[in-house]
């Protein structure tokens, strides 16, 4: 590990999964001069950043084999467990001295998995999910919780730089992952409040905009509100984070909570609440469709109020 040394112009980077966040996250590394190669599943969705000048890797192990840090963010536990660790996957392609970074809000337990795996081959891992959505991605300024050794963490610090504001290392392998969970928890019953809240507003008859201008820098604001907030009142349910993705994150939350013997109550209210969204048919919008449910047990038609 000793003379690590993460740089643009030098150091060539692998991404694996163009999504929502992944495209933004990725181009900024490009634009910041990291040459980049990348994968994910549909080549299609890769397209603005082949444009910018990556080069298209057919496996996430193809990926490794070109690159020095394997950055990923994909969907789901199965999803990671398989970029980095199956047959085919980044650690299969990777040299002595490689970094593999896993920004995919995941496991905890899979994270330490990945670094010990990891540790066996002579390669570094970091876990490093993120909050902040498609906004957050595209505008670089997302926070970055980061799980793994800090001399690893440490000389990734222009590869962080170039896509986050709020960057903390919070410890050891896993530590990352277990810090978004504390994040997931409290935007859970967050969301709830906000679309009660509007909710309620609506009903009552009030402009639900000229509310927004006393409630939103008071004591009851927050990044939901501000944000979110007014893509409800736009019936703009457009995915920031998707539905389905934030009930697997409060599934991981829940499942760690019952390891430490924790009672949630209120984090587990609003995985119910979620999973109605995702059964209404609405899995793959934004986690802020949590209105169109709660407005529907009311009688309430939200997008035709």
């Amino acid at each position: 590990m000793a003379g690590l040394t993460i740089a643009p112009g030098q150091t060539k980077i692998g991404w694996i999964g163009t999504g929502v966040m992944g495209s933004s996250m990725c181009g900024h590394l490009i634009d910041k001069g990291f040459s980049a190669t990348v994968y994910t599943r549909s080549k299609e969705k890769a397209k603005a950043l082949l444009d910018k000048g990556a080069t298209w890797a057919d496996s996430p192990k193809a990926v490794a084999e070109a690159s020095d840090v394997i950055f990923a963010i994909v969907g789901f536990p199965n999803d990671v467990r398989e970029v980095f660790l199956g047959d085919d996957g980044a650690l299969a392609g990777s040299k002595s001295g490689n970094v593999l970074v896993d920004m995919t809000t995941s496991e905890p337990s899979l994270a330490v998995e990945i670094s010990e795996a990891a540790k066996a081959k002579g390669v570094h891992s970091v876990d490093a999910p993120v909050s902040g959505g498609d906004v957050g991605a595209k505008e670089a300024r997302l926070s970055i919780m980061i799980g793994g050794d800090k001399e690893v963490v440490d000389a990734l610090q222009p590869c962080w730089e170039a896509m986050g504001k709020t960057i903390v290392h919070q410890g050891s392998a896993g530590a990352g992952q277990h810090t978004k969970m504390v994040n997931q928890t409290l935007i859970s019953s967050m969301m709830i409040g906000v679309c009660e809240a509007l909710l309620y507003g609506y009903k009552a008859g009030l402009d639900l905009e000229t509310v927004m201008k006393s409630v939103s820098t008071g004591a009851a604001g927050s990044w939901s509100l501000s944000n979110l907030g007014p893509r409800i009142m736009a019936n703009n349910f457009d995915p920031g984070f998707f539905v389905e993705h934030f009930i697997k994150d409060m599934g991981i939350a829940l499942a760690e909570s019952r390891k430490m013997g924790l009672s949630m109550p209120g984090l587990a209210l609003a995985e119910q609440l979620y999973q109605s969204v995702k059964a209404k048919g609405w899995g793959k919008n934004g986690t802020h469709a949590l209105m169109l449910a709660l407005a529907e047990m009311s009688g309430v038609d939200w997008t035709k109020r």
